[in-house]
C-alpha cells in the first residue's frame, strides 16, 4: 500500500481512527520532497483533527551553532534540539493541554521561529517530517517509539540533487555555492540518513513524489 496518494491519505487517516492521538513521521534526505508530501496529505485530511510540525523547527540557532563550533554543519544531526522535539511531540499524545504552539522555521534568515505553529486539543495526528526521524542514536535514541508510523520519502537521486540545489538558490545562494552545499554538506548528512531507510514503516517510491512537484517555496515552511 501507498503507491498512490490516496492510499497514502487513507493509510495516514487511519492512524488516528476511533478519536485517539497519533503522530505520523515523513524521513528522507535533504531535497526529497517530503515537506511537499506532508502538506498533501494535510489538505487532504479534515482540517480540524490534522497539523503539520516540521522538524526543522528545531534547528539550533546559528548563535548557539557559533557557540558549539558547529555553524559550517548546519543541518547535521547534532545541530538540532532532537530532545525538545521529541518532548513536544510526546505532549501532544498526552492531551493535556489546549493547545501546545510548536516552532517553525524561517527558511530566508534561516533560523527556527518560536511559537509559530498551534496545534490545539481538537487535533488528532500531527504529521511531522524531517531528516533523522529514524536515526535512533545519540540525541536522537527513544524517539522512534513517539510515531505509529514512519515512512521515507525515496526520492530519485539525481531528482533530489536537482531540487535542492534550485532551493539554496530560491533562498539566497549563489548557484556555485548552492551546487557546493548541496553535493558536499548535505550530501553527507544523505549518505547517513539513507542508511536508516531500511527502519521505514513504508518507503513512499520515487514516481509519486515527482508527480507532486518540489517543495514549495514559501519563505515560511520546513
Amino acid at each position: 500500500m501507498g503507491s498512490t496518494l490516496a492510499e497514502l491519505v487513507d493509510r495516514a487517516g487511519a492512524l488516528a481512527a476511533d478519536g485517539r492521538r497519533a503522530v505520523l513521521g515523513i524521513a528522507g534526505p535533504p531535497g526529497a520532497g517530503k515537506t511537499t508530501l506532508a502538506e498533501a496529505l494535510v489538505a487532504a485530511l479534515p482540517e480540524s483533527w490534522v497539523a503539520h510540525v516540521p522538524m526543522d523547527g528545531f534547528h539550533l540557532a546559528d548563535a548557539e551553532l557559533d557557540r558549539l563550533g558547529l555553524r559550517d554543519r548546519k543541518g547535521a544531526p547534532e545541530t538540532f534540539d532532537a530532545w525538545g522535539y521529541a518532548s513536544l511531540l510526546r505532549r501532544f499524545l498526552a492531551g493535556a493541554d489546549e493547545i501546545v504552539y510548536a516552532p517553525g522555521f524561517e527558511r530566508v534568515l534561516e533560523q527556527p521561529i518560536a511559537g509559530a505553529i498551534p496545534v490545539p486539543r481538537s487535533v488528532r495526528l500531527v504529521i511531522t517530517e524531517g531528516n533523522y526521524l529514524l536515526l535512533g542514536e545519540g540525541r536522537w535514541a527513544g524517539l522512534r517509539d513517539v510515531f505509529s508510523e514512519v515512512w521515507y520519502a525515496g526520492l530519485d537521486q539525481q531528482e533530489r540533487l536537482r531540487r535542492l540545489i534550485a532551493r539554496h538558490v530560491r533562498f539566497g545562494k549563489e548557484p556555485a555555492a548552492a551546487a557546493a552545499w548541496a553535493t558536499g554538506t548535505d550530501e553527507r548528512n544523505a549518505a547517513l540518513i539513507a542508511t536508516t531507510r531500511g527502519r521505514a514503516d513504508l518507503v513512499v517510491p520515487s514516481a509519486l513524489l515527482s508527480s507532486l512537484g518540489a517543495d514549495p517555496g514559501s519563505e515560511f515552511l520546513s
